[in-house]
């Protein structure tokens, strides 16, 4: 079995992946609060954790994998969008939870296993806050109920931050009824039309943190194996996680390991509305960028690293993905996954390792076309990429079939080069390029080839 080596934020290393159970493998990730469309710093958790998602399916089965993540369905973002549309708030959570499977979809993404809503499982977060109370980690006030950080000796493990230091850093909340300003808010109350349910405390709503580990109880357990989600969730909102969960169930971690992805900037800078660069899912793709593109940038650099958006990695990902397009058109995924790939996606998830082996891939002649290009296809797949039906967008208008005619006359040349016939070799590669085929000769034989637009589809047919 392939061993997973995966970085763990709790431990601060890259760990050997021992799930708790490998017939039952457990992972959480924090989802989107909907109220808007998602932007393209909130598509990279959901592409990085699908890759994470297909790597355990592989190597454990796929009936043994459960993946969570939330909807938040309940916050003051979303009760001030009400406010300001004068729309119910189901409607409004509804249709922005529609909206968010669109793009993800488009960009590839599987759906989990489940995708709760935090409107569903108020009941747990009550039973959780009451766990809570009778274990003295909480306290009730003016309608309130807080949890005591002093009461949790390693709170601030997960965050490697002292009390004083997250203190000084943090934008708390100072309230007369906090008996530490760290504290922090499991239930709250509600007025007039601000949603809310009945509790022991009265009508009110759970604080954002607490839904996440009351969902993740109900759906994987006490304990389970991986929580992810992006750097900026670290503190507060894991942190907290951590606290609530482990006094409430009484155990030592939440979550046997932490996974955190980098911040996105665009072009070099922060991405910010201010600044005229913030863009959403649906933006791109409006403008006619496809979702597979998308997806190939965002995997293109390691996820804990951040990543910098440019218009020049979309270029080279659009490019890219049309000639392995143009390779596969009409091959199906078979043989076996090359050994390169997957062990670079084991070794906590380096997918610039994974796509620069799929160039070798690509580039590599081979006379079993179907061969060559079904194993292309198949290492893609696990990537979430090359997949059948992401492919509408590259299909070429006059190229139809010619792809594999293109690549029998390259491995011609490739043959007539290794038997040392330079003027057969020269002769096919002025013809393709005579055609408006760009052919760029890669070290020790190899090749990758791009359609320009000089194309010119009867002369290629006639070669």
């Amino acid at each position: 079995m392939t061993e997973i080596q995966l970085y763990n934020t709790r431990t601060r290393t890259k760990e050997p992946f021992r799930p708790i159970d490998p017939d039952s493998v457990r992972m959480y990730v924090c989802g989107p609060t909907v109220y808007d469309r998602a932007h393209i710093g909130n598509a990279r958790p959901v592409v990085v954790f699908d890759v994470l998602f297909r790597l355990l399916r592989h190597v454990y089965g796929a009936d043994h994998v459960t993946y969570v993540r939330n909807f938040t369905d309940v916050d003051d973002k979303i009760n001030a969008r009400a406010a300001a549309t004068g729309r119910d708030i189901r409607d409004i959570t509804d249709e922005t939870i529609g909206w968010y499977h669109e793009d993800m979809d488009a960009l590839g993404a599987l759906r989990p296993t489940f995708e709760p809503r935090a409107t569903e499982h108020i009941a747990d977060m009550i039973a959780m806050i009451e766990a809570l109370l009778a274990s003295g980690h909480a306290y009730a006030a003016e309608g309130h109920v807080l949890f005591d950080v002093g009461s949790y000796p390693n709170y601030g493990r997960l965050a490697r931050r002292s009390l004083d230091e997250m203190q000084a850093g943090a934008r708390v909340e100072v309230a007369p009824y906090k008996r530490s300003p760290m504290d922090f808010v499991l239930w709250k109350p509600s007025e007039g039309d601000q949603p809310g349910w009945d509790s022991p405390w009265g009508r009110g709503r759970p604080g954002w943190h607490l839904e996440c580990s009351a969902m993740s109880k109900a759906l994987l357990g006490d304990i389970f194996d991986i929580h992810g989600g992006g750097i900026d969730l670290q503190f507060p909102h894991h942190e907290n996680e951590v606290a609530q969960s482990c006094c409430a169930n009484q155990t030592e971690v939440m979550a046997q390991v932490w996974m955190h992805n980098g911040f996105l900037q665009v072009e070099g800078e922060k991405m910010a509305k201010s600044l005229g660069n913030f863009f959403t899912v649906k933006d791109l793709l409006d403008k006619g960028v496809p979702g597979e593109v998308i997806r190939f940038v965002l995997l293109s650099t390691h996820y804990r690293s951040p990543l910098d958006w440019t218009e020049a990695k979309v270029e080279v990902a659009e490019k890219t993905l049309r000639r392995w397009r143009a390779m596969t058109s009409g091959h199906h995924a078979l043989g076996e996954l090359d050994g390169e790939v997957l062990n670079a996606l084991a070794d906590d998830l380096n997918t610039p390792r994974a796509i620069t082996q799929l160039h070798r891939l690509a580039a590599s002649p081979h006379y079993d076309a179907e061969k060559r290009y079904g194993e292309l296809k198949l290492n893609a797949n696990l990537l979430g990429l090359l997949e059948d039906n992401m492919g509408a967008w590259a299909s070429y208008p006059n190229i139809g079939d010619l792809a594999s005619k293109v690549e029998n006359l390259l491995n011609e040349r490739w043959h007539a080069r290794q038997v040392r016939d330079f003027k057969r070799a020269d002769r096919i590669r002025d013809s393709l390029v005579a055609a408006g085929i760009e052919i760029q000769d890669l070290p020790d034989g190899a090749y990758t080839w791009d359609v320009t637009p000089k194309l010119d589809a009867a002369k290629l047919e006639a070669l």
